[in-house]
Formats: structure tokens, sequence, C-alpha cells
């Protein structure tokens, strides 16, 4: 796997963005597979996954149950384990946001697990009680350690359960993955009410029903019917919807155009296409690759982040840098998490009207930013600086690659060939 070290990126801007670009697998849908390849009684190959950090991070997990898992840069092969080790390891699974789901995987096979709490970006509290609350309902005893928590179902094992995972901010994504993980491995049929319906979610049960696993979705939530041997094969991991309209933005802000090729217009929420639809953004179809033109000049809107089908929480901090080159007031309401402003400080750095106030942040444009040294905190941030530095005047320096680098394989290359001005180096 391609690996760039912590450092920095220096941007230089003014340069409009033109051409074509390949999406890369969906980086928070693939991270889910990893955890339900651990279900399956035969080898399977998860095709396009993305290169990124956080696979290689998944990887190492999955080897240290004990189970085969390589990574060639597309392809990411699953071999199980049998007895498999019932340990999430501890360094490697505060690395990322999906350690609960892995470690719900491994006690459904195992029988218990011990894992970290979950790390990744940390722009607000992110609990796991609903994850827990579907540990707890199929049976399993969870007790308090020193570095995390411990699973156990006990002699009789786990059993068909329900549970709701809804949480104030609406359905819980992961804890819907969760239960979905416990409820395929668990005789009978458990029930999942308010279930996510989050591509993460269906993907994953896309993946576990051409395995085997019956699944069925009506009123009452998700049904799922456990079974004691699930297939293997081929499973291609979708187009990464959250890179598209990241490269969609960065284009349109330096008022370019592109072709983002390997996703569809389905794989785009409609929150997020009636968002760009708003700006004066034009999205067409032609099969697997999506047009993206400025219909003309930018235009402010008023949006906010959303379950599916609404604006994805993770284009939210691309979106408000798009937006500092749009005509207007805009408004952005976090509605997903409590509030996501870790890209608001630094976009005010580069000279953007941005403030944040609670969950909503409000700004106004068009400015015309100047270059600047920031640091990124997260992953979507540092996307939202990078936008910034495409459009800013002179040359600005970002710290914190290593960021990108957990959720885009090759970013910064293939922005490049679309015309960016891009140089990556070690911090100083």
């Amino acid at each position: 796997m391609a690996t760039t070290p912590d450092g920095l990126v220096r941007v230089t801007g003014n340069r409009v963005l033109a051409g074509r670009y390949p999406v890369q697998g969906s980086k928070n849908i693939a991270l889910h597979l990893y955890a339900a390849a651990l279900l399956a009684n035969v080898p399977l190959v998860l095709e396009r996954a993305p290169d990124i950090v956080d696979t290689g991070v998944c990887a190492r997990i999955l080897q240290h149950t004990g189970t085969g898992a390589t990574f060639d840069g597309e392809r990411f092969a699953v071999t199980p384990a049998d007895p498999l080790s019932p340990v999430i390891h501890q360094e490697l699974g505060r690395q990322i946001r999906t350690t609960v789901v892995l470690a719900a995987a491994v006690l459904a096979r195992a029988g218990e697990v011990v894992f970290p709490y979950p790390g990744g970006d940390a722009f607000c509290p992110r609990l796991i009680d609903r994850h827990l609350a579907a540990m707890q309902a199929a049976g399993a005893e969870i007790i308090p350690t020193t570095t995390g928590l411990r699973a156990l179902s006990g002699r009789r094992g786990l059993r068909a359960f329900t549970v709701d995972v809804n949480t104030p901010y609406g359905p819980s994504l992961g804890a819907t993955v969760t239960a979905l993980l416990l409820a395929a491995r668990t005789p009978g049929t458990s029930l999942i009410t308010s279930p996510s319906t989050e591509p993460e979610v269906t993907e994953t049960c896309r993946f576990l029903a051409g395995r085997g696993v019956a699944i069925c979705w009506d009123l009452e939530g998700l049904h799922v019917s456990g079974s004691d041997w699930i297939d293997g094969g081929t499973f291609t991991v979708a187009g990464d919807r959250i890179e598209a309209a990241t490269v969609a933005m960065a284009a349109a802000a330096t008022g370019g155009s592109v072709d983002l090729d390997g996703i569809t217009l389905a794989h785009l929420p409609e929150g997020l296409t009636a968002s760009f639809a708003r700006a004066g953004i034009a999205l067409t179809a032609d099969g697997q690759t999506v047009r993206v033109r400025l219909a003309g000049t930018l235009s402010g809107v008023e949006a906010a982040t959303g379950p599916h089908p609404g604006l994805p929480t993770d284009t939210a901090p691309q979106l408000a840098a798009l937006l500092t080159q749009a005509a207007g007031l805009s408004l952005i309401g976090e509605r997903v998490y409590p509030r996501r402003d870790t890209h608001v400080a630094p976009l005010r750095a580069f000279g953007a009207d941005i403030t944040a106030t609670g969950s909503m942040i409000r700004l106004r444009g068009p400015g015309r930013l100047r270059a600047a040294d920031v640091q990124a905190a997260d992953i979507r941030a540092v996307t939202a600086l990078l936008i910034a530095a495409l459009v800013a005047d002179g040359t600005s320096t970002i710290r914190g690659l290593h960021h990108l680098r957990r959720g885009y394989g090759h970013l910064l290359a293939n922005l490049a060939r679309l015309g960016a001005e891009i140089t990556v180096g070690p911090e100083e």
C-alpha cells in the first residue's frame, strides 16, 4: 500500500482544475466491509478497496486475530481463521473509528472479544453506547478493563435479539452495522429498530445477503436471520461519494470542471446534489461517470447535514470552503453530530468570513482568500483547507497530512493531474 509520512502539503492557488478524476472505492463503506469479512467461513476478496492508511490498519487488526488479510493496492483478500483470536489489537484499534464494529464481528465468531475504545477523528464526542446495547441485547456481558472493554457471550452463546439504534441525532450508522454483524451469526431472527439507511449499512446488507444471510427491511426495522455459514467469493466496494463530492467542490471553487469516473449520480445523496444545484453546480450522468460543471456564478446556500439521503456530514467542511467563493450569505447546520467546526478557524486564517455558533456555521462570500499556514485536525477538515488553498492567492502550507492519508488514497496526485500545483514535504 502506498504511504505518506506525517508531513505537510504546499499548494499554490489560483489554478483552474479541469480533467478526469478516478474516484476510489468508498473509505467508509470499505471499513465496515472489512469487519463483515470476519464473519465469512471461506476466503473472500473485496475488490476496489481504497488505498488508504485505514485499510492497512484494518488488515493488521484482522491479522492479529489470526485471520489472513492482504492488500495489494486494490484487492483486500481475507482467509478465515479457526479458531479466531478474540482480541482487537490495542494500539491499532485506537487508530480507527470502526473498532467496535470489528469487535462485534469477533464476538459473533468467537463468543468473546477484548477491544479498546475507538480512535479516529475527534472533532466531537462520539459515543458507543448503542453498539454496546446491541451486544448486551444479544446476550453479551460487557466488562470494563484497564484499557477498554471485554464482551462475553457465556456458555449459551449469543441469542436472537431486538435493539433500537436510534440516537438524539438520528439512527446510528455504526451501531446499525454492529447489530447487523451480531445478528448475521446468531441463531434465529433479530430485529434492529430505527436502523440507519446510509450506504455503509445498505452495502453491508448487500454483502451479507449475497453470502447467504436472510435480511428483510419493513416498517418495523431491519430483520436479520442468522446463519452458521457465511460464504466468501468476491464483492466490489462502491465508489466513494465523499471523495467525489470533495473533488467536485474543489473544481467548482476554482472555476473549473471535472469528470468523476467510477461513480454514478445514484451514489450521490439527494441532500448533496440539491445543495450543489442551489449553489450553481450542474451534475450530469454518463454511465459510470458524473460530469461536474458550473451553471453560472456560485451562490450562497442554506443547508443542513442529516441522515441519508440528506447532506452527508462528511461533506460539510468542504462545502464551507466552497461557499467562501459563493455570492451572499450561506448557513450550514450540523444535525448528525453535536458540532463539527474544526475547519472554521483555519478557514478564517485564509481570510474567509466565517463563524461558528453551536452547530451552525455562517459565512459570507465571495471572498478573496490569501495564502495561509494552517493545521488540519481531521480527515474532512484537511480537504476543506485544501480547497481554500487551491483558490487562495500565493502558496499555502497545510500541516497534518496524516489525516488526509486516512481517507484519501491518491487525492493529491490526482488533483495535480487536474492542474493543481501541489508539493508534499516533511514537517519542519
